[in-house]
């Protein structure tokens, strides 16, 4: 199966690390800082911009969907998980702020489903 796309994702990924790289060294922090936002940023870009030009075919598009669609379930996956080491190691107050973040979601899902207008009684569609 051929992949397009991975080339651009590949470039946005080199340029958003780095830039994410020297914004944690300005601030002082050790680590990245928003470098997997600024890829997506950058790769969102991208696509328009060669969308615009006329030089983004279907097969590069539907590519470039595709590794956007699985690296976002990925880059969530991974910073819950250190979301969840800092808040284990921050002591009794941080888990009671991420236990009541959770349930506030939780209790806001009817009250989403309402403004979208609709129905869960008919499978969530309008």
């Amino acid at each position: 199966m051929l992949i397009h796309g991975t080339a651009l994702l590949g470039a946005c990924l080199l340029v958003g690390r780095f830039l994410g790289g020297q914004l944690a060294r300005l601030m002082g922090v050790d680590g990245d800082v928003g470098g997997v936002g600024i890829v997506m940023l950058l790769l969102v870009g991208a696509t328009a911009l060669l969308r615009r030009c006329g030089r983004l075919d279907t097969h590069t598009s539907a590519g470039i969907g595709y590794w956007g669609g699985i690296s976002i379930p990925i880059v969530v996956a991974m910073a819950a998980t250190l979301d969840v080491r800092a808040a284990a190691g921050g002591g009794a107050a941080a888990v009671f702020a991420a236990v009541a973040v959770v349930a506030t979601c939780f209790c806001l899902v009817p009250v989403i489903v309402r403004i979208g207008g609709a129905d869960p009684r008919r499978g969530g569609h309008a």
